[in-house]
Order: structure tokens, then sequence, then C-alpha cells
């Protein structure tokens, strides 16, 4: 007697990423040439996000300000760090140790100034519909390097578009942990954490409900997000033997929690309480274990108003844990495969010396990201603002452009990764494509 091979025996049969890969041929949706023909230099991300807007001139993007009331600048007083001399704001003291270490985009650029448009095209690519984030793309292209924890994880992820899975099957979705304003130090993940029911009985529900999901599928063989449903259980079934021990922090040493600030919650104004340090030393724990995808998330940056207490505040609250996490990936080896990406939806305008209100802006025409590991030059800044900050006037870096370069850099051709919806081809960078930025691999 043969037995039929179906794509879910393929999936339980061959490692996670073989199998995302397989199950997406299958299915008619990507081509696996977008993940070979690429060597690859990073095989994980970490997306810092400052969600509302860093100002770029006070933080590194520096613009000395002339005494002119009509020129603005930098507000707070850089200096220059490390071998590399990069500027760096006195805002970021313990980040600017590891200035070394840095791959500094001066010259970003974004469609719009208005905060969703530009948050959704930081993630997705687009400005208006409902499409991907770059995590579930990554997940999509890559899988996760341990079968027991998804490939896109997103902390305190307080906008459901950071990890939407959008119209790609269900398991390529991020998971959330945590949500805007909670205290990440009882953060689970919903459906996984928890210990109401010995893992026999949850097994045995699992195989009640999947045997119908089954034969439910059996009538559908080309049903991709059935399919996906059915994996995305058995892998939240799976995570229960390893999630709850990574987001437990009893097991590091006092030293290492003092270093991440963990537990330290600043609130000045109108920020929020933050426990960001939590969030880096768990990103820290994901990438060890084999998340592909990690997004960490720092809400607070729109300052309007109050502008110079607010952004020290949101400063002081992400420096030492986003350092302790550059010197943990670098001592462990981990920083020359893992991707940093630190930056937010665009910058801000620099204020001028006559400036009383201590009022910002919006300015998606010139600002910057940073990039750290994963095959970027380090030390290194790249691209420039003209005289005020105003705007990208040399090495410009649109969206599209980072996107397609981090999906190089993890070994992914922008224009290769596709997915079939709604009768046309879709993928991350958009009908445009984006620009490698080869100007920035070491």
């Amino acid at each position: 007697m043969i037995r039929s091979f179906s794509r879910r025996d393929l999936l339980r049969s061959t490692s996670c990423g073989f199998g995302y890969l397989a199950l997406n041929g299958l299915c008619g949706a990507a081509s696996a040439s977008a993940v070979s023909a690429i060597k690859p230099r990073a095989k994980r991300v970490i997306f810092l996000c400052m969600s509302g807007g860093p100002a770029h001139l006070d933080t590194f993007d520096y613009k000395p300000q002339t005494g002119n009331k009509e020129h603005a600048g930098s507000a707070f007083k850089f200096s220059q760090h490390g071998e590399s001399g990069l500027w760096i704001s006195e805002l970021y003291p313990e980040v600017a140790k590891h200035a070394d270490k840095l791959c500094v985009l001066n010259g970003m650029h974004a469609d719009t100034g208005n905060h969703a448009q530009s948050f959704r095209q930081m993630h997705t690519g687009e400005k208006l519909r409902r499409r991907p984030s770059i995590g579930s793309w990554v997940s999509y292209g890559l899988g996760s390097e341990n079968q027991n924890l998804p490939g896109f994880i997103s902390l305190n992820s307080h906008e459901g578009l950071v990890h939407s899975g959008a119209f790609l099957p269900s398991q390529f979705s991020g998971t959330p942990i945590g949500i805007n304003g909670e205290d990440m130090s009882a953060a689970t993940i919903p459906n996984v954490t928890g210990d109401h029911l010995p893992n026999s009985a949850k097994r045995a529900q699992l195989d009640l409900l999947q045997a119908m999901n089954r034969e439910h599928l059996g009538a559908r063989p080309d049903d991709a997000r059935l399919e996906g449903m059915i994996e995305s259980m058995e892998l939240g079934f799976r995570m229960q033997t390893i999630a709850p021990g990574l987001l437990d922090l009893s097991d590091e040493p006092d030293a290492v929690l003092e270093r991440y600030r963990v537990g330290r919650k600043i609130k000045v104004g109108t920020c929020r309480p933050s426990d960001f340090g939590r969030q880096c030393l768990l990103a820290r724990r994901f990438a060890e274990a084999g998340v592909r995808f990690i997004g960490v998330n720092h809400s607070g940056w729109d300052t309007h108003k109050n502008h110079r207490r607010d952004l020290s505040a949101n400063c002081e609250s992400t420096d030492a844990p986003i350092a302790a996490l550059l010197e943990d990936l670098d001592q462990r080896g981990l920083l020359d495969d893992t991707l940093l990406v630190w930056g937010g939806e665009f910058g801000r305008p620099g204020l001028k010396p006559s400036d009383k209100k201590d009022e910002t802006g919006h300015n998606a025409n010139g600002f910057t990201f940073w990039l750290a590991g994963g095959g970027v030059k380090s030390g290194f800044a790249y691209g420039k603002t003209d005289d005020t900050g105003a705007r990208a006037v040399d090495g410009k870096v649109h969206f599209r452009d980072l996107h397609a370069t981090i999906l190089h850099l993890l070994g992914l051709e922008h224009g290769k990764l596709a997915f079939h919806h709604q009768g046309r081809e879709h993928r991350l960078t958009g009908p445009e494509g984006g620009r490698v930025v080869t100007e920035i691999f070491a």
C-alpha cells in the first residue's frame, strides 16, 4: 500500500525553515531562488523601533548651531567617539562607547510626515494598505532556526501592523509579547504560557481539534490559510516547552540585570513608563534561541512640546539597555550574524538658538537610522543631510532601500521574495523596488 504524502507530512518531517519554503512553493507563493541566490551575512534581525520620530539632530546627526537665530541645528552637545570618530550626542553616553560598532545612515528619507502612514511604511513598505510587516516577510522567507519558536516575535507590540502577517499564511505573523504600557515583567505569550492544565491534557485537546482540522483540510487541499492555521496551532503547543523559560529572567546574574537596567522605569512628562531594558535582554535571549526577527518597541518619541525634557527621558531609558545588548551580542559571538536596526518613522526639525517654546515638528525629508553587526561596516557614517538637517542630500536611503538591504544581508533577494494575492504578486519593496545599499557592506 502506497501512503499519500501531504504537505502536512512534509512540514512534520523536515526542518522548520525548509518546511516553510516547501509550503510556499507548493502554494505557488514564493520562489525558493529568493533564498539561496545571495550569500547571507546575517542570520537574524533585532529591530529597535523608536516610535514617534526620534530627533536625528539631537542624537546622531550633528549640525552645530552657529548663533544665527534663523539657523536650526543640534540642541545638545556632541562629541566624537571611538577610533572612527563618529559624532554622537551627549544623550547617548553608553551607546557612544560602542561607536566603532555602528553604521550610521544620515540620509534616510520617507514619503510622508504623518505618523500613521510613515510608521506603516517603515514596517510594511506601504503607507495606506494592510500589508505584511518586514518581520513576517523574513519569517516567510527563512522560517525559524528553532522548531519550537516562531520566526518572528514582537515585544511591547503596541501597533497591530508591527506584527501583522496580513495576507501571508498565519504562521508567518509575528507573535506579540506585551502591549503598550504593560509591565513587561508580567508579559506572557497569549494562549501559550500558563499552567492551568498539564501538557498531556493540552496535547489531548489539541489532537482532537487537529483531527477535525485535518478532516476539514481533506476537502480543501489547496487552502493555504487552513494549512497555516494547523501549523500555527502545532507551533503554539511546541512553544510551551521553551517560551516560558526564555521569558523568565531569574537565571540572569544581578550584574546583567543592572547593565540592562531591568526594572528601572523612567517617566518624565508625557513619556510612558519604560522597562525597555527587559525587552533588550529578552531580545538577546530570543536571538540566542534562534528567532529570526525580533521587534523591540519603545514609544513616546513624539516630542512636540517640552522637547528637550522628553527627548532626554527617552534617551535615558534606552541608552544603557542598547549598549548592554551591543556588548553582549559582541562578547557572545552573535554580533557578526545578528543585524541590529535602530530608528523611527521620521526625524524632527532642528531647534533654532532663539527658540523659547522648545517645540518640534515632523521631518520625513531627512533623518537617521543606524545599523550594527550582520555584515555592515562598523564605525561608519553614510549619507548626510543639508546644513540644517532638513533634507537628505547625499547617500539617500528610502525605506524601500532599507528593506531591500536588510533582506539582502539575510540572503533574500527582494525582487524575488513574493506572494501571490488578489491576482498579483506582492513584495515588501513594492512595484517600485528598492536599492540594495552595498556601500555600507563590510
